[in-house]
């Protein structure tokens, strides 16, 4: 028996979309103070329900003031000093390898 191979079907991606703060609140009031599941929302909205449900999770941090997870602040301090570390080794492994040809040829 021949098979033939079938094209292989292209996964149309639907085009990366950006929400406003707004827009972004206002799911999360639909979950958290109307009683809306994540998934209702999510339909509704036309939005995939883990996008709506990391919504209301940061929302949720936030409300309790980091007692949930990362207050929004928490997650923009953290952002900040994961870039200062980034830079403090790149200076650190600069500086090392300045020393070492230093070193190498002070003599």
């Amino acid at each position: 028996m021949n098979q033939q191979s079938k094209p292989a079907k292209a996964i149309s991606r639907r085009p990366r979309r950006a929400f406003t703060d707004e827009f972004k609140a206002g799911a999360v009031r639909l979950v958290l103070d109307e009683g809306k599941t994540i998934s209702a929302v999510a339909r509704d909205l036309d939005i995939h329900s883990s996008v709506v449900g990391s919504w209301v999770e940061r929302a949720r941090a936030d409300r309790t003031k980091g007692k949930t997870g990362l207050t929004t602040l928490e997650r923009e301090e953290l952002a900040k000093l994961r870039k200062e570390v980034r830079e403090l080794r790149m200076e650190r492994d600069i500086l090392k390898e300045a020393a070492a040809y230093f070193a190498k040829h002070q003599r």
